[in-house]
Parts: C-alpha cells; sequence; structure tokens
C-alpha cells in the first residue's frame, strides 16, 4: 500500500501527460493530412463502421430507456408543483442537453473504445508498433489519425440518434402511457429548446468523442506485460474515460450556464 501510494501520483502524471501530448500530436497530424490530402480515407473509413457497428444498437436500446425514465421523474415532479404542461420541456431538455450526448460517450467508451485498446495493445504485445517505428512510419499517423476522426464523426452522429430516439420514447410514453396531451409535450419543448442547446450538445460529443479516441489509443500504446497487460488497458481505458468525460461534461455544463444564463422563460 506505502509503494502504491507512494508510484500511484508520479504515474497519474504520467499518464495525462502522454494522453495531453497524444491528444495534441494527433489532432496536429488530423490538420496537416487534410490540408496535403495525405489523410488515410481507407483506414478512416473502416475504423467508422466498426466503431458504428459496435455501437450503435447498444446506444439505441439504452436511449429508449433513458427517454422514458426521464419522462416518468419529470412528470411526476411537474405533478407535485401543478405544472404538469411543462414534462416535455424538462425531459426534452434533459435529452438534448445532458443524455444525449453522455449515453453515446459512455456506448463508444465501452463499445468503441475498448476495441481499440485491445487492437493497438495487440500490436504493441507483438512489437507491431516498434516494427513501424523502425521502419520510419508515424504511428499517430498511421493508427491515431484515422481513429480519432472516426471516433468524432461516430460519436456526433450517435448523438443525434439518441437525441431523436430519446424524445420519441419520452414522447411516445408520456402520450400513451401517461395519458399526457401531445400538442402541449411539443410545445413547450419548442418554446424552452434553443439553438445553443443544440449547439452544446454537438461540441460536447466531439469533445467526448476525441477523448474516447485519445484515451483508448493511448492506453493501447503504452501496454506492456502481454495478453495480460492488454486485459488490464482495456479495463482502463473503459474506466479513465468514464472519469474523464464525467469530469469535462460538469465543466462544459458549468461554463454553458455561465456564458448563457437563463434570465427568465
Amino acid at each position: 500500500m506505502t509503494g502504491y501510494v507512494r508510484r500511484h501520483p508520479r504515474a497519474s502524471l504520467e499518464t495525462v501527460g502522454g494522453q495531453f501530448v497524444l491528444g495534441i500530436r494527433a489532432v496536429q497530424h488530423l490538420i496537416v493530412d487534410l490540408l496535403t490530402l495525405r489523410f488515410p480515407v481507407k483506414e478512416f473509413i473502416r475504423q467508422a463502421t466498426f466503431m458504428a457497428s459496435a455501437s450503435a444498437l447498444p446506444t439505441i436500446f439504452v436511449a429508449i430507456p433513458i427517454g422514458m425514465t426521464l419522462s416518468i421523474q419529470f412528470a411526476l415532479l411537474a405533478g407535485q408543483v401543478g405544472a404538469t404542461s411543462l414534462a416535455g420541456a424538462a425531459s426534452g431538455l434533459a435529452v438534448i442537453r445532458q443524455g444525449a450526448p453522455m449515453v453515446s460517450a459512455l456506448l463508444m467508451a465501452s463499445a468503441a473504445g475498448s476495441a481499440v485498446c485491445a487492437d493497438l495493445g495487440s500490436r504493441k504485445i507483438r512489437d507491431e508498433i516498434d516494427a513501424m517505428e523502425v521502419m520510419g512510419l508515424s504511428v499517430i499517423r498511421r493508427l491515431v489519425v484515422p481513429r480519432l476522426a472516426a471516433a468524432i464523426l461516430v460519436s456526433t452522429a450517435l448523438t443525434g440518434v439518441v437525441c431523436f430516439v430519446g424524445f420519441l420514447s419520452g414522447y411516445l410514453f408520456n402520450t400513451f402511457v401517461q395519458n399526457g396531451t401531445p400538442g402541449t409535450f411539443v410545445t413547450t419543448f419548442a418554446s424552452f429548446a434553443t439553438l445553443s442547446d443544440f449547439y452544446l450538445t454537438i461540441v460536447k460529443s466531439i469533445v467526448f468523442g476525441a477523448i474516447v479516441a485519445i484515451v483508448a489509443c493511448q492506453k493501447g500504446l503504452t501496454t506492456r506485460g502481454g495478453p495480460a497487460g492488454v486485459a488490464n488497458s482495456v479495463n482502463a481505458t473503459v474506466v479513465a474515460s468514464i472519469i474523464l468525460l464525467m469530469l469535462v461534461n460538469v465543466g462544459f455544463t458549468q461554463m454553458y450556464v455561465l456564458l448563457f444564463p437563463r434570465t427568465g422563460f
């Protein structure tokens, strides 16, 4: 325990620093490759297809109960304060502002992020990464950049899907199960929702997708210890991604409240 406490701060700083440096270099290579037309399109399409196939259905199946649960909770709360007509606005805004980006990011971290880490970790323990570096090939440009771009694209697309599915499931549940008024549900949501809410969601999805890709790639490229090390890296990827996503989401939400305050209705 004493050794762990002594080593943990240094290991944490090395991990965070490595992820930050890898993210900066990956973004730089991504911009340069796009401008110079050297972007690996085939690898990008292959990674995006794999991430979408691994995350799409689980994300949809999670979005449905999320929308229903929010509809139940906000309908009960609105009924207690005598404002049942505001249930649609509350549940819809909750799905768009918080539910959609977080659900898509968590499913990306669990499904796509773990697979990316396992792939790169397996290459690392087979010395494929070292062989690429010996041949003068950029590991970041060949392996990290297409996965970063694919994660950003898939995360944004999944966020849009969750927005639609979550809102639709909440609407149907409120209308057919809770005997709500369809017109009131949609009207109140349209009255309170703004374009800034949607912009915030898109920005969150882009940042969350980048975080998942960078954490997964960094953990995979630093894997050591054989097959057991790959398993440890995959586990660390999921845990670290979820913790970092939660912290960043809190920061985004607080900055949004400070920069775009709602003074009235």
